[in-house]
């Protein structure tokens, strides 16, 4: 669709990429929308509300796109607020309010109220990227509302655009301020006279059918029973804000341009306890036990979503307090002043469900870093659901019911009898301390019969929610998946009182329409649907774990873990820390993914669109851990960029980076020449304009003498052991060979300390860079070559280590799948005998470690290995080898290989860089030890901060003496 150009300082972005990143969200739904605007300030997002009316555009506000009920999708204008209007105008905190924009991240927030030991109590699941103009929206809660209530308790007043493009402010009002408010001859002022009028003579049928008072969690409709309890209806209530109103309205009502919050206290202590249980019901029973304790949550997962963690790199060193494996646990929090009064409380209250016969395992967790874990683990089991295949595809038409809770068991057993008449099952996580539950049905969207009965089962569950006088939706929204059964919960008397309040503020309906009021059916739309077209497209990979290149496609749930900044910590994803684009986030490239195959096929190779997303996708990996659903988008990409290379060809500067080693052994021939022509400015001028390597780059320089000329001379000298000795495989890649032979030294000296003989292959490469850029046949070539070589040691059960991460580690991922299938054997015999070398030293030091020293070792961890084995090993090792060590929580380095050393991306390298782990960096000493495991993260630390790195095997070298 084509809209004209508006008449304004913020872009309209029409093209088909911006348009297509925004389609989606973290539901079900798919909309390809007008365009995406990015307004600056109120000022601006008014200019895009009056010119939009004037063309009769829709507009729908957003945040980070977590909305599950397909709230931040339309077909209209999308206004991204999270991109410039996310400042914090103002913290007071001896008035305890906060000032700020409404793209603001709710982790954010708090960590700068940290420094005041004061919070934003509202903590969604989502809260690293969550922004507050979207919590607003839904009226978010999360885990502590029992504690804190919800957003609605916490917003003291909203700046907003109102639909006529005019400003107005929200709060609390007494009697005079209302009655001057009601005189205005503005949009404002009508608002206030017919929403009074309305809530005044329809107050006691609102009260009667909207859900039940004692819900915390209550967000059908519009919450006119909320206003109902104010002044003048109640002489005794509150007095009268707007603001309540707009909290859970989704949008429909108003934009919001800014808004002042209510912020507490933090309580000092605070004990964790886990009870676990053999039902879904018992732990239902125990909740109800549990809130009359006054904890300050409880949270119910299911085995389902335990389950899934097993399979999650992260989440799987998370589960450490959990004893089997149980049907259900409920994770429970005691806050307060006393750590010994919390702790005796824990134990009562564990004894309590002990004798009750409800638990019989119930760890008690104290220890602050363990506490954070459990909640990590809890956090991460939306997108975990969300990534079980096709079994997370379901629209969320049920997913946020809430009961009160003494009603819990008896409404999860008649939830049951629905599920058991339509013979599907469902995963269960919740709120529970609140009555709020995410029950999700098991649905295929791809068969006709199976929405048919989806339907049926939306309008059975709606039933039983009125039955319960309980909540269809607790604080995700009704949006395009509960909207259409507003009506059955809350009574067909109710549906011409939402219609006017929707009208009153928006009589040309142009803000989020078909949300609350008037919805479309909630199968239109769907992202997958019987109509939705798989990806079947000739590959180079086999995609063997996710079954297809279709499956791996379609892995992505639009969670938008991805879209996390880095003070939020992790890895995943670093080019999205920089520019904060959502074509540079994993959900933003993997929904183009998807999109352009499943229209295109195998034309999607050559689109331009997917190319310029993927530019800064360094290939960290991170994403293959750190995304719920597990998305693996560097491999994608190089499968992308292979189809890419078939149809455009590759590059000079691609070709010199993925076949480096060709040019190696004539530049190793006079290293000191090779070095000093490489640092001439003339050089690098050439080095930039025709391989694109950026002049600023420091290129490693080549070593006096290579590792395989060195390991020639000490293999034949006379006094090395060779018979009766343990063996082991050392993989030199071309890296340790001609620049750093001195870590391929170090790995030898200390393998035959321990009394192995070391054998080295004939061959540096495996094939990374060749993957990296692209190049999978010539990748492939290499696998050739090398699977029956590795296959022969692996065989005879000798280890192969190697020292550079990405390399080693290339053999138990790609290898896998570029693999034939008469080659499957051997890879995975091969991945299984393959290790980097710390995993392999930390078996050797694990029985026998060194004598300890006082020498303290800062870790950076590489990216690869964080991915796919995680930073034990490498901590593991140094502390068997008697340092003390600190693993430093640094994301990635910004180099990636190659990426780093391109003109192109040089910027968003050193920005990558410069985010935390130069600043960890420059806080130490010039005396501190730095190790980095691999090769572009110490030259990135030395092009960054000055300082040398080491490699664990120089480290472990130096420790022997």
């Amino acid at each position: 669709m084509d809209i004209p150009t508006l008449e304004t300082t913020t872009e309209i972005h029409t093209d088909e990429q911006t348009r297509r990143l925004y389609a989606t969200d973290a539901s079900s739904y798919e909309e390809l929308p007008a365009g995406v605007a990015f307004p600056k300030s109120a000022q601006e997002i008014a200019q895009i509300v009056k010119k939009a009316r004037q063309m009769g555009q829709p507009i729908t506000a957003r945040g980070a796109g977590t909305s599950l009920a397909g709230q931040t999708t339309g077909g209209g204008i999308i206004m991204d607020v999270g991109r410039n209007m996310n400042r914090v105008v103002e913290i007071n905190p001896d008035q305890q309010f906060a000032h700020v924009q409404p793209g603001v991240i709710r982790d954010t927030l708090n960590r700068e109220l940290d420094q005041y030991n004061l919070l934003f109590g509202p903590d969604t699941a989502t809260t690293n990227r969550c922004m507050i103009g979207g919590m607003i929206g839904n009226n978010s809660c999360g885990i502590f509302s029992i504690k804190y209530k919800t957003t609605r308790e916490h917003v003291l007043e909203i700046d907003a655009v109102l639909s006529d493009g005019s400003h107005a402010t929200f709060k609390p009002l007494s009697e005079t301020e209302l009655a001057a408010k009601m005189e205005l001859d503005t949009l404002e002022g009508h608002i206030y006279r017919e929403i009074i009028a309305l809530v005044r003579e329809h107050r006691n049928e609102i009260l009667e059918n909207y859900p039940h008072p004692e819900i915390i969690r209550r967000n059908t409709g519009y919450a006119l029973d909320r206003l109902c309890e104010m002044q003048p209806f109640n002489p005794d209530g509150r007095k009268f804000n707007m603001a309540e109103l707009l909290c859970g309205s989704e949008g429909t009502l108003a934009m919001t341009s800014s808004a002042k919050l209510n912020i507490l206290p933090k309580d000092p202590e605070s004990v964790i306890l886990a009870p676990h249980f053999p039902t879904i019901r018992k732990a239902l029973e125990a909740t109800v036990e549990i809130v009359e304790e006054d904890p300050a949550a409880v949270e119910l997962v299911d085995d389902i979503i335990l389950n899934a963690t097993k399979g999650n790199i992260e989440q799987r060193e998370n589960r450490f307090f959990l004893d089997g494996d149980p049907k259900a646990i409920l994770i429970v929090q005691l806050d307060g002043n006393d750590i010994g009064e919390l702790q005796q409380k824990a134990k009562r209250l564990s004894q309590k469900l002990q004798k009750a016969g409800l638990s019989e395992s119930t760890p008690i967790i104290t220890d602050e870093d363990k506490k954070q874990r459990v909640w990590n683990l809890r956090k991460a089991g939306l997108g975990l659901l969300m990534g079980l295949g096709s079994e997370g595809r379901t629209p969320t038409f049920a997913e946020d019911t809430a009961v009160r809770v003494p009603d819990l068991p008896d409404y999860i057993d008649d939830f049951q009898k629905i599920l058991d008449k339509h013979k599907t099952n469902c995963v269960f996580y919740a709120h529970a301390s609140v009555g709020e539950l995410h029950l999700r049905p098991v649905i295929n969207l791809q068969k006709p019969d199976e929405i048919e009965k989806m339907k049926t089962m939306a309008g059975e569950i709606a039933d039983l929610i009125r039955n319960y006088r309980g909540s269809l939706s607790g604080e995700h929204g009704d949006g395009r998946a509960r909207a259409p059964y507003i009506e059955k919960v809350l009574g067909t008397e109710m549906m011409p009182l939402l219609k006017k309040v929707k009208q009153i503020w928006d009589p040309e309906n142009i803000f989020n329409p078909g949300k609350i009021t008037d919805p479309k059916p909630m199968e239109q739309d769907l992202r997958y649907s019987p109509r939705y077209q798989r990806p079947d497209v000739d590959t180079h990979f086999n995609w063997r774990k996710e079954d297809s290149f279709a499956d791996a496609v379609e892995l992505c749930n639009g969670a938008g873990v991805c879209r996390k900044l880095a003070d939020s910590g992790g890895t995943m994803c670093p080019s999205y820390m920089v520019t904060k684009e959502e074509k540079d986030s994993t959900r933003g490239r993997a929904n183009l993914f998807r999109q352009l195959f499943s229209g295109k096929q195998q034309e999607a190779f050559k689109s331009e669109e997917l190319n310029d997303a993927l530019d800064l996708c360094l290939s960290c990996k991170a994403c293959k851990s750190e995304c719920p659903a597990n998305v693996d988008m560097a491999k994608m990409k190089a499968e992308f960029m292979q189809g890419w290379h078939e149809e455009h060809g590759i590059s000079l500067g691609e070709r010199f980076f993925a076949q480096a080693a060709t040019l190696y052994p004539l530049a190793s021939l006079f290293p000191t020449l090779s070095n000093w022509i490489m640092e001439q400015p003339v050089t690098k001028e050439l080095l930039q304009q025709f391989l694109g390597i950026d002049k600023r780059r420091n290129l490693p320089t080549f070593a006096d003498q290579t590792f395989m000329n060195w390991w020639n001379n000490h293999n034949n000298s006379s006094d090395r052991k060779t018979s009766n000795q343990m063996r082991v495989v050392l993989l030199i890649d071309i890296f340790t060979n001609y620049h750093e032979p001195k870590i391929g030294k170090s790995a030898v000296r200390f393998l035959e300390s321990q009394g192995y003989e070391v054998i080295t292959p004939d061959f540096h490469e495996v094939g990374r860079p060749q993957i990296s850029k692209g190049m999978l046949d010539h990748a492939k070539e290499i696998l050739d070559q090398n699977l029956p070589k590795l296959a022969t040691f692996a065989e005879q059960d000798i280890p192969i280590v190697g020292l550079e991460p990405s390399e080693i580690l290339t053999l138990r991922d790609e290898y896998l799948d570029l693999c034939d299938e008469d080659q499957v054997h051997s890879a995975q015999i091969v991945g299984k005998n393959s290790y980097m070398f710390e995993e392999f030293v930390t078996q050797i030091l694990a029985e026998a470690p060194l004598s300890p020293k006082k020498q303290q070792v800062y870790v950076h961890g590489h990216c690869h290995a964080k991915s796919l084995v995680g930073n034990k090993p490498v901590a593991t090792v140094l502390q068997n080898a008697g340092y003390q060590v600190k693993v430093l929580d640094t994301g990635c380095c910004g180099m990636a290989g190659s990426f780093g050393y391109e003109a192109d991306h040089y910027e968003v390298s050193m920005k990558i860089g410069g985010q935390r782990l130069f600043p960890a960096l420059q806080e130490l000493t010039d005396e501190a030890i730095i190790c980095a495991p691999g090769f572009s993260c110490r030259h990135q630390i030395n092009d960054g901060v000055g300082k040398k790195a080491y490699h664990p095997a120089e480290l472990l070298a130096h420790s022997l003496g």
